[in-house]
């Protein structure tokens, strides 16, 4: 059962653009709820270290979620996860989904004016890890 139960409206379409934090923190979350800690190393392990979030963004940027009712704090970790009191697990709203799908398909438009520039390849082009 999440703490704040009682998010303030906010749009149905997030703003664009959502600072890159912000979004990147949306997509950590969208399969699992995660601690703060683990948001850190989720977003640096999936950017391949190109996005770094230090503790002071991350909780400013969790904050604004959380008062936009985008995200909301667990009461207790998910399962499989021992109690751990200095946690605090985070998982996005139906709210806050929509907000990162709406950025995602904003991005996938501004890429694909970029390839009719042919600024970008026509085909994404894979890279090596």
């Amino acid at each position: 059962m999440p703490r704040r139960s009682t998010p303030r409206p906010a749009p149905a379409a997030a703003p664009a653009p959502l600072s890159t934090a912000v979004f990147q923190i949306l997509l950590s979350l969208v399969d699992d709820p995660l601690h703060g800690y683990a948001l850190i190393q989720d977003v640096r392990a999936r950017t391949g270290g190109e996005v770094r979030l230090t503790a002071s963004t991350l909780y400013a940027a969790v904050k604004r979620l959380l008062d936009s009712g985008w995200i909301e704090e667990l009461d207790a970790p998910p399962p499989g996860e021992r109690h751990d009191p200095r946690r605090r697990y985070y998982r996005i709203t139906p709210l806050g989904r929509e907000a990162a799908r709406a950025e995602a398909r904003r991005l996938e438009r501004m890429t694909a004016q970029a390839r009719a520039k042919r600024l970008l390849p026509a085909t994404p082009i894979k890279e090596a890890r």
